[in-house]
């Protein structure tokens, strides 16, 4: 059973995504792309998991697969489900030969785009792992606010990307990676990097590396903010604030005061501008 016809999503003027259909498809079609692939190395934790809610309660979102042509998907959405899936194949023969699925159409780069977006709105993406899709999205000539738009982004936290991501080594993406190091301290290095005088660049930056993190700017307070809300509930005991997860996610990396960045940091002050005053 499936639901015919053709869903295209537009974003701001900007045709995004096309769904063009919902379908029960046999999993023995579904292929990965060569580069279109999970942003993250699998976490068999999360698979395991899966596999039980999977076997108890069955596939309650469908898997997002690209049909390129005709009778052709690959993957696209829920690496971590299919590998369930598999998981439970190999024990129970017979299961899940058919599965549900979201098919989607569009041009290569607009799925490599959608592939990113899907892996981001997770809450544990990292800054690193936008590095190589943005940077390909603008080589292939997508403009900088079409990028930040279909990827909930500001344009400046996309130019920030373009601008420092080709010049970031191996050592400080792991640094990136790992949080221990910012963002901002990440951009702080690549500063002094470039104004080193030529020929000590590579000392400069393993020095700058080798000092770590800075200690972040704790913008807000426990106390701050139990003292603002406190203040509100008592004033305005029906407000109503509408938060989606990404603002909820980055309201907690600055009220913790390390590991946030300038995204983060905006989206507190679009909620909570009484918080964040300069």
């Amino acid at each position: 059973m499936f639901t015919s016809g053709m869903v295209t999503i537009i974003s701001k003027g900007l045709t995004v995504l096309t769904t063009k259909r919902y379908e029960y498809l046999s999993i023995d079609k579904i292929g990965v792309h060569p580069t279109i692939g999970n942003h993250r190395q699998l976490t068999q934790s999360k698979i395991s998991h899966l596999e039980k809610d999977i076997l108890r309660n069955g596939l309650l979102e469908p898997l997002v697969v690209w049909e390129r042509q005709s009778g052709e998907y690959y993957l696209v959405g829920g690496f971590h489900r299919m590998e369930a899936i598999k998981a439970i194949r190999r024990q129970n023969p017979g299961y899940f030969d058919r599965i549900d699925v979201r098919i989607v159409a569009g041009d290569p780069d607009e799925i490599r785009a959608l592939n990113l977006k899907l892996n981001a709105d997770r809450v544990d993406t990292k800054i690193t792992d936008y590095f190589e899709t943005v940077i390909y999205l603008n080589n292939a000539n997508w403009p900088t606010d079409r990028i930040a738009e279909f990827l909930d982004k500001s344009s400046g936290w996309i130019d920030e990307i373009l601008k420092f991501a080709p010049m970031i080594n191996q050592q400080l993406r792991e640094k990136l990676e790992s949080g221990e190091i910012s963002w901002n301290r990440a951009k702080e290095i690549i500063q002094k990097t470039m104004k080193a005088p030529v020929g000590s660049e590579k000392s400069v930056l393993d020095e700058e590396i080798a000092k770590g993190q800075q200690k972040a700017l704790k913008l807000v307070t426990y106390k701050t903010v139990i003292s603002h809300f406190s203040k509100i509930k008592t004033q305005h005991p029906e407000k109503v604030y509408n938060l989606h997860i990404n603002d909820l996610y980055s309201f907690t990396k600055v009220l913790k005061g390390k590991e946030y960045d300038d995204h983060d940091i905006g989206r507190v002050k679009s909620h909570f501008p009484e918080l964040i005053n300069n």
